[in-house]
């Protein structure tokens, strides 16, 4: 490919006021306002007091300009500076400025935090009353919880500390903030999230699990999730507080236990003639060394665990062991044993593997670290809290989108909708003062894009995935 034209310092002018660089954020934002995402932000959030007299008006249309700026592939506060591009204004209205967005969530505590994280909830809600968000889930719901660590730089981080995080299978100390994220799905259906929460980046990572399974419980109740609920974690939250969370809500577990006397004891007690093979469909990364694994052995064994507490708790102890790659030529195979318990009803390989499927949280990680979340924009931990949850809001937007789109895009990561979806350029024309945009000729994507427009300017009847 080469340029068709000879181009001088004069032909690139920016004059243009009906150029629309994101035609897709209409059916975004619209669906956004027919799930009640406004009203929401409305109602729950309210700062009485701020450092600054005009720091805390008006947090709504503020708060909507920052998710939809997310939608439109923000990952900073000076990024939403390109919805007051162009004809942009003229679609939208009520679009702040970078700058006043920055002075609100620099306004936000703790409780604001929280009040953030009930809009969270309540338009998860919204957004699958509105499309099915979790198809088959009067049979089966997975709920993953899981924390990361990202990395923050230099001094100005409020609530920055060193935390663990493993990379290639070794541990290693890094300086970050650390969200918790309670993350949804079906077998049919990609996750969106349910919960979300910022903490110090020293903070262990089952701190606060409790309270986000129950939470995350109660909204998967109310999006319509009328069958099974199936809490998946690893090893840090294999702990008492989640497993009675799970028991008081009537969900299943399959939680990783750590490796202590009475585990070890338990493994030791299983027979020989006990294991059975199980091949993967995929490989899984093994957690001790990062190598690929595709085929291991499983066990089960009941096993009390919290025995000296009154939340003693007796089920199933699915132990998963592989062979040490460090000792190919050893006389007698070296094991690795990986166990997790669970309450469940299925088969000792069906619950393995169905455990195995927890790393699609890490998919949502993924999808948030190459988006809004690839840094924390603010040094006020205050703001990067509030930064985190609009972003778990602009995910479940952007997943609700993909389901009204079609096809492959209720499963596509968010950075293919905001490329193929979102980001569409326009021209904006109003011949007798009716809207119309004029948009690229073969677009590759314009069916899909035009369905999206249909079920949202037509609103029709809830769309399955």
């Amino acid at each position: 490919m080469k340029v068709s034209h000879k181009f001088i310092d004069g032909s690139a002018v920016f004059d243009d006021d009906n150029i629309v660089s994101y035609g897709g954020l209409i059916p975004v934002m619209m669906l956004a306002e027919q799930t009640d995402l406004p009203q929401l932000l409305a109602e729950k959030i309210t700062i009485t007091t701020s450092t600054i007299k005009s720091g805390a008006a008006n947090p709504a249309p503020k708060l909507a300009t920052l998710i939809a700026g997310m939608c439109a592939g923000a990952d900073s506060i000076d990024d939403v500076d390109v919805l007051r591009s162009g004809g942009m204004p003229t679609l939208f209205g009520n679009v702040y400025a970078p700058s006043t967005i920055g002075t609100l969530l620099r306004e936000f505590t703790f409780g604001h935090a929280r009040q953030l994280e009930s809009v969270l909830r309540a338009h998860l809600t919204e957004l699958a009353g509105r499309v099915d968000l979790l198809p088959g889930g009067d049979q089966q719901v997975y709920l993953d919880i899981d924390s990361l660590l990202r990395p923050v730089y230099g001094h100005a981080k409020q609530g920055a500390g060193y935390g663990h995080t493993k990379i290639a299978g070794k541990q290693i100390l890094r300086k970050g903030l650390s969200p918790l994220a309670a993350v949804l799905s079906t077998d049919d259906s990609a996750p969106v999230i349910a919960g979300m929460r910022l903490r110090s980046g020293k903070t262990g990572s089952g701190k606060d699990a409790g309270h986000m399974v129950a939470g995350a419980i109660a909204t998967a109740r109310a999006a319509g999730a009328a069958g099974k609920i199936l809490v998946r974690g690893d090893s840090a939250y294999g702990s008492r507080k989640v497993v009675r969370a799970c028991l008081r809500a009537g969900a299943e577990f399959s939680l990783v236990m750590t490796k202590n006397p009475a585990v070890t004891k338990a493994i030791t007690a299983i027979d020989d003639d006990a294991w059975t093979p199980v091949q993967y469909p995929n490989a899984v990364r093994d957690p001790d060394t990062g190598a690929w694994i595709s085929d291991a052995e499983v066990a089960e064994i009941s096993y009390t665990a919290f025995a000296s507490t009154k939340d003693r708790t007796t089920a199933r102890l699915v132990v998963r062991r592989v062979k040490d790659a460090r000792y190919p030529d050893a006389l007698f195979p070296v094991w690795r044993y990986h166990p997790f318990f669970t309450n469940s009803t299925l088969s000792t390989v069906d619950a393995d593997l169905v455990h195995r499927r927890h790393a699609i949280i890490e998919t949502v990680f993924a999808d948030l670290i190459d988006g809004p979340l690839a840094h924390m924009p603010s040094g006020s931990f205050g703001a990067n809290s509030a930064w985190v949850l609009c972003a778990a809001i602009a995910h479940n937007l952007l997943r609700a989108t993909g389901i009204l789109a079609g096809g492959r895009y209720g499963r596509a990561r968010g950075a293919t909708l905001r490329r193929r979806i979102v980001a569409v350029p326009a021209r904006l024309a109003r011949p007798q003062r009716r809207p119309i945009l004029h948009l690229p000729t073969h677009w590759p994507y314009a069916s899909n894009w035009l369905q999206l427009w249909h079920h949202t300017i037509g609103y029709p009847p809830t769309v399955a995935a």
